[in-house]
């Protein structure tokens, strides 16, 4: 039986450093049908520097105007002492819990929470020794491909393989937030299982369930999409969230996929074959009267000779009186078989 695909409801920022909050979202998460809750754990210096300029000057555009980069980064850090908490919440819920580590301390402190797998993101794909370390734990991997070329899921994968990981799952994914539905570009999930050989699923941060959808069409095992409780709540990440009614309408789309998928099936029912065509007697025809166009003909339902064997049939002689109506059989041929004409 086909494994379902896992889906995944991304807290992210979405907590606006209340716990009650996060724990709030994370209830709704179960209830909108989620497999999974996945964290961020960090902290603003494991990915930036506290400065205001270059590099580090405040974004100009797009959703964090206005935000430096350890500002918006501050906003979005979950306090490290809620993570074992929201954990033991999401699994007495039902559902898995999972992080994305930002530098080694993390993956130690994910380590002591026993979370069942690590997610790389997109920007940190080249952090080999990140995925080294991570990788080096034996636990499942899963990696963020939205700015990655190649050559850079290669190498990620190569660090995992150095540490004797091979259980490893990608995700397509279009790092714009938000995504535009022509930037998805799914097709690149079918490439990545015939190119790599491995599991392939999606991050998505596209409006609506089309894309997750579709993908789920091509094979994805996995879909991933930011949850949050309101978007009018606000944060760096809810205008690409998800609000629960959505989540669940997106649980069921992808869940009727999955029906629509099915398996590789090209069995035939005794009820199917009984739909289709084979041979039936048109016209009454006498014992020893000659097998003819105008008094066997292919026609609904299939209860007689199928209509390939007309040919052999035509310029026989019926073995005995056969009324119109009646399904052809091989016993209503005259034996020897010999034709007429």
């Amino acid at each position: 039986m086909k494994k379902k695909v896992l889906i995944v409801a991304e807290l992210s920022a979405n907590h606006n450093r209340n716990y009650d909050l996060a724990a709030k979202t994370i209830e709704a998460m179960a209830r909108a049908g989620a497999d999974a809750v996945k964290l961020q754990t960090f902290r603003p210096e494991s990915l930036t520097l506290e400065l205001d300029q270059g590099p580090f000057a405040p974004k100009t555009s797009g959703l964090w105007k206005g935000y430096t980069p350890w500002q918006l980064y501050q906003q979005a850090a979950m306090p490290y002492e809620w993570q074992p908490r929201l954990k033991e919440l999401a699994e007495s819920l039902g559902m898995i819990l999972f992080s994305t580590p930002f530098d080694l301390e993390a993956v130690d402190f994910l380590e002591h929470m026993n979370v069942p797998m690590y997610k790389i993101a997109a920007m940190e794909i080249n952090d080999i020794p990140l995925i080294e370390y991570a990788a080096s734990k034996g636990r499942p991997m899963v990696f963020s491909t939205g700015v990655a070329a190649l050559d850079d899921i290669e190498a990620a994968l190569a660090a995992c393989h150095r540490q004797n990981n091979e259980d490893i799952t990608l995700l397509k994914c279009t790092s714009q937030y938000p995504a535009k539905v022509e930037q998805a570009n799914l097709l690149t999930i079918p490439d990545m299982q015939q190119r790599f050989g491995l599991k392939v699923g999606l991050s998505d941060h596209s409006p609506g369930w089309m894309v997750p959808v579709v993908a789920t069409s091509l094979g994805a095992c996995m879909i991933e999409k930011h949850f949050i409780l309101d978007r009018s709540l606000g944060g760096p990440d809810a205008a690409f969230s998800m609000e629960p009614q959505e989540f669940a309408e997106m649980v069921q789309a992808v869940r009727k996929a999955e029906l629509a998928l099915g398996e590789v099936d090209y069995s035939l029912s005794d009820a199917d074959r009984l739909r289709r065509r084979s041979l039936f007697v048109v016209k009454d025809i006498a014992p020893g009267e000659i097998f003819t166009k105008e008094n066997i003909r292919s026609v609904r339902p299939g209860h007689g000779l199928p209509p390939a064997e007309i040919h052999r049939v035509l310029g026989s002689r019926a073995a005995d009186f056969l009324p119109q109506g009646k399904a052809l059989q091989e016993d209503d041929i005259a034996k020897p078989f010999e034709k007429i004409g």
